[in-house]
């Protein structure tokens, strides 16, 4: 019998009106080679609705102005527009305090900027930064580079077959040196769905501060912070149906406050002269120059259409359209899935035969579908699995199992024509 969660989870994923959510959508109603478009590549990055289109062309054509910068009224609405956005992702996110969410380009930004300000101070030579097998090149490489610079080693924990963490080996690997840990909550080439609180209990429990990455994890579940424990928590506004070039990093105030500015400039500032300079408060001591304001904004937009949908709602529409889309994708011949993880959601990557994963993709583009194909900017990942490249399929909330069968027919033919 189900329990009393899955029985609401279910009756969430019966009241969700896809169709409704998709006429917020208008880029789903474009012709792609005079067929209707299927787009499943969100992982890479989702559409954006109507009302974060609306948002964005509001702020530039009645409040464009620069912001803390002036006393007129344009700088005033900008100010508050760009506040109110920065009020809705701590609220978004559960953060404790306003002063904890710093604006950023994207997920890597806020990866980097842990690693040029948090790195520079605390890690030295022969110190560890401990990542996983799994991770997006986001947070490897800038590990890599502060080693480097530093003398430290970067440790990885394992996964297994399946494409889950081995936890045994992850709980050994966190030891005196290791400094910081830097774990993906939701893996953009296989779905899995990391347990980050118990590898947070365990990081803590030996004083070791945790910055997970949430790409992917943000717009397919709730996400809260406090109860999580993370030190650190990142993740880029254009997968969350919001603007390219906007993205928050949230730090916990207590270690935000004991580091250092990364960028120099306008508005991180407090008083310069060529003697000294007194540096802002948080988190505008990491926010130089003039910020990507009409960007917060839409990605303040975006939360709204997910705070209206119930991100409850939306993680139990897509585990119904996930294991409908695992179950169908069994159906086609010659296809292998790469992992498969006890605990994922809404991402799938496989192969089809000895077909070259471009070549599929190439091909499901003149069915008017768009998947992903390539290494997903995780390359010691796919060598785990002994695998040059992969086709990746990918939900969000506006994909429906009608589009599934569809790219399962697709997927069909192109085993035909190709044999």
């Amino acid at each position: 019998m189900a329990d009393k969660t899955t029985v609401l989870s279910q009756q969430a994923a019966i009241c969700y009106d896809v169709e409704k959510v998709r006429a917020e959508f208008p880029i789903l109603q474009e012709k792609i080679h005079g067929k209707p478009l299927i787009y499943l590549d969100n992982a890479n990055t989702t559409q954006k609705p109507l009302r974060v289109l609306e948002a964005i062309q509001r702020f530039y054509s009645q409040q464009n102005a620069n912001i803390h910068r002036a006393t007129h009224l344009l700088s005033e609405r900008a100010t508050v527009a760009y506040d109110d956005a920065r009020e809705k992702v701590r609220r978004f996110l559960n953060a404790r305090y306003f002063e904890e969410i710093v604006f950023v380009r994207n997920a890597t930004e806020g990866v980097n900027l842990i690693a040029q300000t948090f790195g520079r101070r605390f890690v030295g030579e022969g110190d560890e930064i401990l990542i996983s097998a799994m991770e997006h090149h986001a947070n490897i490489v800038p590990w890599q580079m502060l080693c480097e610079e530093k003398g430290a080693k970067l440790r990885v924990i394992p996964i297994s077959a399946e494409g889950e963490l081995v936890l045994e080996e992850a709980e050994k690997l966190i030891g005196p040196r290791t400094k910081l840990v830097g774990i993906v909550h939701m893996s953009n080439v296989i779905g899995t769905i990391n347990p980050v609180e118990e590898l947070i209990r365990m990081a803590h429990a030996k004083g070791v501060p945790v910055l997970v990455d949430g790409a992917q994890s943000a717009y397919h579940m709730p996400i809260d912070v406090q109860e999580m424990d993370c030190d650190f928590f990142v993740f880029s506004g254009h997968k969350l149906y919001g603007p390219t070039g906007i993205g928050v990093l949230y730090a916990k105030r207590e270690i935000l406050e004991t580091l250092p500015p990364w960028m120099g400039g306008g508005d991180m500032i407090l008083s310069v002269t060529f003697e000294k300079t007194i540096y802002n408060e948080i988190p505008y001591r990491f926010e130089a120059g003039t910020p990507h304001i009409a960007g917060a904004v839409g990605l303040g937009a975006a939360i709204d259409f997910l705070d209206e949908l119930g991100l409850d709602n939306i993680a139990a529409y897509e585990a119904q359209l996930t294991e409908y889309t695992a179950r169908r994708l069994e159906e086609v011949p010659k296809l292998k899935r790469i992992g498969k993880p006890e605990r994922f959601a809404t991402v799938f990557s496989f192969m089809l035969g000895d077909i070259h994963p471009h070549d599929v993709g190439t091909f499901l583009d003149r069915d008017g579908i768009a998947v992903r194909t390539g290494q997903h900017c995780a390359h010691p990942l796919l060598q785990c699995f002994g695998v040059p490249a992969t086709v990746r399929v990918s939900l969000a909330c506006y994909n429906t199992k009608e589009e599934i069968d569809a790219l399962v027919e697709s997927l069909k033919r192109t085993v035909e024509v190709f044999g």
